[in-house]
């Protein structure tokens, strides 16, 4: 069986990478977008470790809302970084400013 502090730690992994990711590569809008989906990731690993340990259902009812917050984000990430492809050509960070006002 696999302990709690294991698990907490495999999370802990994830989220560190996610956070990497951001720090790291901040020009290329893709990856940032998987980096913040790997932190979603990560807590929701967290929430289930503590839910099957404690032996609660809470965590498991916190894991449907991420997933559902995170498919929304995806989608709505995905859709205006087609739209700002379609205008700049590109899908570099910098030379996104069109969003200024």
């Amino acid at each position: 069986m696999i302990s709690l502090t294991s698990t907490l730690g495999f999370g802990a992994v994830l989220f560190g990478l996610g956070m990497a990711g951001i720090v790291v590569n901040r020009k290329n809008i893709i990856v940032l977008m998987m980096s913040i989906e790997l932190m979603l990731l990560a807590v929701n690993t967290n929430f289930i470790a503590f839910s099957h340990f404690y032996g609660h259902v809470v965590g498991q009812v916190f894991v449907f809302f991420i997933l559902t917050v995170a498919a929304a984000e995806a989608a709505i990430g995905l859709a205006i970084m087609v739209v700002l492809y379609r205008r700049s050509h590109s899908i570099d960070v910098e030379k996104l400013d069109t969003l200024k006002g």
